[in-house]
């Protein structure tokens, strides 16, 4: 994953800056002005990304990377809830408004976003392998959380022969000390001795299912495991809350394919959202250097890697031979940026408490230390925006809570809300 070869070797060069408040400086906009929108659209500012890119690919259409840029005119607020988490990876509002929080290396905690108290650890949950990129990872609730007290997260597992992407699910106690009858309901085949690229996000269908992204293990020889149908490598799956596959998924009667697949040929996807008015799905997934790139998840696809890339690797080679961007019966990225993103959570802002932010897409950069805003129209990006840009942190899992704000939580730790 980007994120880690950056750390490396540019980790002096992003120094943690803190903002307690910040306010933009445009006027406001009427959420009923759609011609305001479309003009702030078709007049929009140049594309926010000015440096050379990794690679001389030509993009398969015009507007997949580098759209012009767009700026908010609702003025907002942003403020640091608390500084005191530790690689907090996943986030999800309870019903009375805290947030429950995973820490990477294999701690839960609820923060109260009104005094930014953290709780103790949140005891009963598996052991976790959180060397490199693993940990606890992906977090969600079951959407009758309120009556049942049950919690979905994704984490790596070690085994004897290595480690693996698995997902878990657990009751809250009453108390909320601790997470009772867990069991992990699925584990990613297969088992394989690495540290990286593990996806790791789960979210909820419509229908009380779930869909989970899975990595491919970053290393050449589990990369092209992508491409293979009897693997969990490189795949989003879609599963009941017993780990089973669902029925109707589109290779579940094709013989030598796991029957949980739902979408295939993935790099290292760690943001799954839902647009709030379509219903689709929506992936981001980190490519090498170069070539991150969000996707519409459609059932069945295939998406590409390693045989079609938008990036190069890390040492400058190139990937693929041929070495091709494009390729029938594959999907292009509806987005891509070159240099990376380094993509991690996202969600999609519902509500008008900043009007022209409606049904847009914010996704969290960690090496490009910033939060992307794409503004989406008919399955397309028409603008980007780079919100928090100031504040120096690799931003890691994002959502937005009942009352209209999005809360962000860091790699170094803070928990940020952003509000009219």
């Amino acid at each position: 994953m980007k994120q880690v070869f950056t750390s490396i070797f540019f980790a002096s060069i992003f120094a943690a800056c803190t903002s307690a408040n910040s306010t933009s400086d445009a006027n406001s906009t009427n959420s009923t002005d759609t011609a305001k929108q479309d003009k702030t659209v078709e007049d929009s500012l140049p594309p926010v990304e000015t440096r050379k890119a990794n690679a001389d690919f030509e993009p398969a259409f015009e507007g997949q990377t580098r759209i012009a840029g767009v700026k908010t005119e609702t003025p907002y607020k942003t403020k640091i809830i608390t500084k005191e988490l530790k690689k907090p990876w996943g986030i999800v509002e309870l019903p009375d408004g805290r947030l429950l929080i995973n820490e990477n290396e294999g701690v839960m905690r609820i923060v109260d976003v009104s005094t930014g108290k953290v709780s103790e650890k949140i005891t009963g949950i598996p052991e976790v392998d959180d060397r490199g990129q693993g940990g606890l990872l992906g977090l969600t609730l079951s959407p009758d959380f309120s009556n049942s007290r049950m919690i979905y997260w994704t984490f790596t597992e070690r085994v004897d022969d290595g480690n693996h992407t698995a997902v878990a699910k657990g009751k809250l106690a009453d108390d909320e000390k601790s997470i009772k009858n867990v069991e992990v309901i699925y584990r990613a085949t297969p088992t394989y001795d690495g540290k990286l690229h593990y996806g790791g996000r789960v979210i909820f269908d419509e229908n009380g299912d779930l869909f989970v992204s899975i990595g491919e293990r970053s290393d050449k020889e589990t990369r092209v495991k992508a491409q293979d149908l009897n693997t969990s490598f490189g795949k989003i799956i879609h599963i009941t809350t017993d780990g089973k596959p669902v029925a109707g998924n589109p290779f579940e009667s094709q013989e030598g394919a796991l029957p949980e697949i739902y979408t295939y040929g993935h790099r290292n996807p760690q943001g799954l959202a839902f647009h709030p008015v379509t219903g689709d799905l929506w992936s981001n997934e980190f490519g090498p250097r170069g070539g991150d790139e969000l996707n519409l998840i459609k059932p069945g696809n295939n998406y590409g890697w390693p045989i079609i890339t938008y990036g190069i690797e890390y040492a400058g080679g190139k990937i693929g031979d041929p070495v091709i961007q494009q390729k029938e019966g594959m999907e292009q990225p509806v987005y891509y940026w070159d240099p990376v993103l380094s993509p991690s959570g996202m969600t999609f802002y519902k509500g008008n408490n900043i009007p022209e932010w409606e049904n847009n897409l914010f996704l969290c950069g960690l090496n490009s230390n910033h939060i992307a805003r794409l503004v989406i129209e008919n399955n397309k990006v028409v603008g980007e925006e780079r919100i928090l840009a100031d504040e120096g942190e690799r931003f890691r899992a994002i959502t937005q809570g009942e009352n209209g704000e999005l809360f962000v939580v860091t790699d170094g730790g803070k928990l940020y809300s952003i509000t009219n």
